[in-house]
Formats: C-alpha cells, sequence, structure tokens
C-alpha cells in the first residue's frame, strides 16, 4: 500500500439496541443465551479504496453512518465485520476534544497528541511555535482545556493535526464551529496539505464546501454507500435527495397492439412515453419519445406538447408544444410516433419530471395528459450555479 491510502473491504459495523438497561445484563448473563438486543448497522457491507493524494467529502444525513466509518479508520471503534488497512500517519478532528485531557493545559495536550503520533518531545518542540500561532487562543494556550469554549478547541485541535506532517487527515464536522475568518484560514491551510500530497476525509454538513473543496464524494445512506464519484454529480445527487426524497414515477408504457376502443369517448391515447436516459449533464441532448394512438377519422389541429417539472412539482421548467412551435404531427387514424428534443439542455442540477399531453383545437381540448411519465437528473462536474446556464462573460472597468 502507498503511504495515505485507506482500503476498507466488507467492513460493518453492528451496535446492539436495548429497550432498557436491565436487558443488557440479562442477556449476558442468560444461561440460554436468550437475545434481549436488536442490531442495527451502523454500517453495512462497505468496500472503498482510498488513494494517496485524494480529498474526500462524505454526504450523509445525521446518523446515515458518516462518523462511524471515519472512527473505524483511525482506530478509535472496531469493526463488527470487515477489515480496514491505512497506511502512514493519521490526524483526526473527530468530536471537539477528542484525544485531549480536559485537565491538561493546551501547551501540555499538544505534546501528548504529538506523542500518541510516534513524534518525541524534542521533534514536537520544533512544532509547537506553528501550532500555538496557528491556534491564535492567546494565554488560554497555558489554561486546562476544560475551560474552552468550543471555538477554542476546534483551533487547538486542528492547529495540531496540520502540523504534525500527517498522510491522511480526517475532518468531521471541525470547521463549524469556528468564526468566519478561522474557516477561510483553516481551509487555506488544507489547499496546502492537498497540494502537497495528503489525502484528506471530509465530514461536513455544509455540502458547497465539498463541491469546492473534494474531488470526490460518497453519499452514504442508511449505513450503506448508494453513490461514489466526482464530487460536485454526487453532491447534486445528494442535494436533489435532501430537497425532494425518493419518489417514484409512473411510467407509461401500455406497448399495446393499436386497437380502436369500443368506447366512441376516445379520440387519442398516449400509449408510451421513453426518454433517451435519466441522468444528464448540462449540454447533452436530452430526447423524450412520444408514442400515440388516433381513433377519430375526423381529427383536426392534433399537437403533442412537453412539460418539465421540478420534481415537487412546485417549479415549471419549460412547456412547449407542436402548436406553439408551428410542428405539424401526425392525426390519422393509428399509431405514430413523435420525438421532442432538447440538442444541449441548459440546466445545471436537480431531478425533473417529464409530462405528457395531446390535444386538439389549439390546445384548449385536452384529449389525454400523463404527469410524471419519466424523470431525470441533471449533475455535473462543479462550474456554475443556480438551474439554468446562461450565457455571460465578464468585463474590467478599471
Amino acid at each position: 500500500m502507498e503511504k495515505g491510502s485507506v482500503e476498507v473491504n466488507d467492513l460493518s459495523k453492528v451496535y446492539h439496541l436495548y429497550s432498557k438497561s436491565s436487558d443488557r445484563l440479562r442477556e449476558t448473563f442468560s444461561i440460554k443465551k436468550k437475545k434481549y438486543s436488536k442490531d442495527h448497522y451502523a454500517l453495512k457491507n462497505i468496500n472503498l479504496s482510498i488513494k494517496h493524494g485524494e480529498s474526500v467529502g462524505i454526504v450523509g444525513t445525521n446518523g446515515s453512518g458518516k462518523s462511524t466509518l471515519l472512527k473505524l479508520i483511525t482506530g478509535v471503534v472496531t469493526p463488527t465485520i470487515g477489515e480496514i488497512k491505512t497506511k502512514g500517519k493519521i490526524a483526526a478532528l473527530l468530536e471537539l476534544g477528542a484525544g485531549f485531557n480536559p485537565e491538561y493545559t493546551g501547551i501540555e495536550n499538544i505534546y501528548l497528541n504529538g506523542t500518541m503520533m510516534g513524534y518525541t518531545e524534542e521533534e514536537m518542540e520544533k512544532r509547537v511555535p506553528a501550532i500555538v500561532d496557528f491556534a491564535d487562543i492567546g494565554e488560554f494556550i497555558h489554561q486546562p482545556v476544560k475551560s474552552y469554549s468550543s471555538g477554542m478547541f476546534a483551533r487547538l485541535a486542528f492547529a495540531v493535526s496540520i502540523n504534525v506532517e500527517p498522510d491522511i487527515l480526517i475532518v468531521d464536522e471541525a470547521l463549524s464551529v469556528g468564526d468566519t475568518r478561522f474557516q477561510v484560514k483553516c481551509i487555506d491551510k488544507m489547499r496546502e496539505l492537498q497540494e502537497s500530497g495528503t489525502t484528506i476525509l471530509f465530514v461536513t454538513h455544509a455540502i458547497e464546501q465539498i463541491k469546492r473543496f473534494c474531488t470526490r464524494a460518497i453519499w452514504i445512506k442508511n449505513g450503506e454507500i448508494v453513490e461514489d464519484g466526482e464530487a460536485s454529480q454526487v453532491v447534486d445527487l445528494y442535494d436533489n435527495f435532501m430537497k425532494y426524497g425518493e419518489r417514484k414515477i409512473e411510467k407509461v408504457d401500455n406497448d399495446e397492439e393499436f386497437k380502436v376502443p369500443e368506447s366512441s369517448d376516445y379520440l387519442a391515447v398516449i400509449q408510451k412515453v421513453t426518454i433517451n436516459k435519466n441522468m444528464f449533464k448540462s449540454f447533452e441532448k436530452l430526447e423524450v419519445e412520444i408514442t400515440y394512438d388516433v381513433y377519430d377519422e375526423h381529427m383536426e389541429g392534433l399537437q403533442v406538447g412537453v412539460a418539465f417539472y421540478s420534481l415537487d412539482r412546485k417549479i415549471y421548467v419549460f412547456g412547449p408544444n407542436t402548436n406553439l412551435d408551428k410542428f405539424e404531427v401526425p392525426q390519422e387514424p393509428g399509431r405514430h410516433i413523435v420525438k421532442y428534443i432538447v440538442p444541449g439542455i441548459t440546466l445545471i442540477s436537480g431531478d425533473y419530471t417529464v409530462d405528457v399531453g395531446i390535444f386538439n383545437s389549439g390546445g384548449i381540448v385536452n384529449l389525454d395528459y400523463k404527469n410524471n411519465c419519466e424523470k431525470f437528473s441533471i449533475a455535473n462536474e462543479y462550474f456554475s450555479e443556480g438551474m439554468f446556464y446562461i450565457e455571460h462573460q465578464w468585463e474590467i472597468k478599471q
């Protein structure tokens, strides 16, 4: 293994949950080995490989398993199943105060952490001035850390972690407690480590930081990895999930042979709607294919419309139709297929649904309309923000 690399194989972490505290004792001393607990998988069947120099953001809701994974990698907790291999020095900022003795002063804790990292007292003496300067907590550096605020904890912990030359730096929500100036200072220092080849694992609910800083992201949900890939794309997918949740789309796909219905109420019916794919990057071609049947022999003014909505249907994104575009579609009895093509879709990110309708009389009479025929997502490498990409330029006036 190369320094700074992490290998996780078939990893699971199971916790035993008890309805009441006495059940733990009852289970421990049960002669028949009766079980009084329920198994909770904090992580389940995790496999991943992190290479030297990668900057990996980990996203997921509270309780998804992000922090558990980091604790397993650092060795704070042990796996129930599977194995973790790491190579090189690991510096970790987990929950505030972790690795600090509350009775020791800031200076004493600097040496304590250095010893835990394998440095001698002499080696740490050379690093102390840089750590004290970065922490910038004044005379509190000589006070017991139990008197520190959460911000002081974060400053000192981060200062120690970045100045012990780690091969792997792990940051779990530690930056969220600092002020803006401190966060900028930390990110700047993390960029220096990034450029020097340090592997960085970064957990934060500020997902825009992952988009801008990380090269890769992993989305964990209910203890399992659901996405692993380019940072901006994974963050977009996670953000869409947080906005809209998981929604099933009822697809139109009767795919029947053409047959005139007995009822005269049907003049035309949408039989099938398909989309060329469900995951796009901006400026890719999007195609919606509509199969419809016409039953009336005297159909006039038939038109087809396609509409894009946000997944929660609060935003009507775009809704062209063949009448407005002055495009004639077949309207004689029989089965017909029309394709709606967007040569380069300018949406930047989000989850969307497709509606399709067929009308006549200039769109006044609705012959058939299908909601949520298809769903598609837009996710990109980070290049802009918002819903649409708009051509633009910059100028310097002076």
